[in-house]
């Protein structure tokens, strides 16, 4: 498949099922430097969490995905856990209009923030969630939350935690 032509209008959002857990693997494994997840999260992410979770396409191609869920000691927050939009869909600001379609969802009606994890130098993924909160005329905060050596045995970067509300919903 090739990007020529194609613009956002091509791109069809819809809640995940499972049987986009494969392909939601091999996504993942397209779009480095994000962590791979094994197939069996991947099935537990496009079925159990699909509510808070958005599959994008163009001609039958998953080129965008966002995994989230509402953590259950936190009923007014989504928690953002991957963004992945494979190259055929970058440039057409799929990943924020992703986004803004999970928060616009029944299953996040009594969401008021949006929360997610990002590494210190992933530059892509600040300047996504600073423009989502621009949009959302919301307040962003962050702080460090996992550390490499406490909690990722030195195998991992540092994990900011940025939580941006209360979202302005439309």
């Amino acid at each position: 498949m090739t990007n020529k032509g194609s613009d956002s209008s091509d791109i069809q959002l819809r809640k995940p099922v499972k049987d986009d857990g494969y392909r939601l693997h091999q996504l993942v494994a397209e779009c480095p430097p994000l962590d791979p997840n094994s197939i069996y999260c991947n099935l537990l992410q496009c079925s159990h969490f699909a509510e808070t979770g958005v599959a994008a396409e163009i001609d039958g191609d998953l080129v965008g995905f966002i995994s989230g869920y509402i953590p259950p000691l936190q009923s007014d927050t989504v928690f953002v856990w991957q963004v992945a939009v494979h190259e055929k869909g970058r440039g057409q600001g799929l990943a924020k209009r992703m986004l803004k379609e999970i928060v616009a969802r029944d299953a996040c009606r009594n969401v008021t923030h949006m929360e997610t994890t990002i590494t210190e130098d992933n530059e892509a993924s600040w300047a996504l969630f600073r423009s989502f909160a621009r949009d959302m005329d919301a307040e962003l905060t962050s702080h460090l939350h996992f550390e490499k050596e406490k909690h990722f045995g030195g195998k991992h970067d540092s994990e900011f935690l940025l939580r941006i509300g209360p979202l302005k919903k439309t």
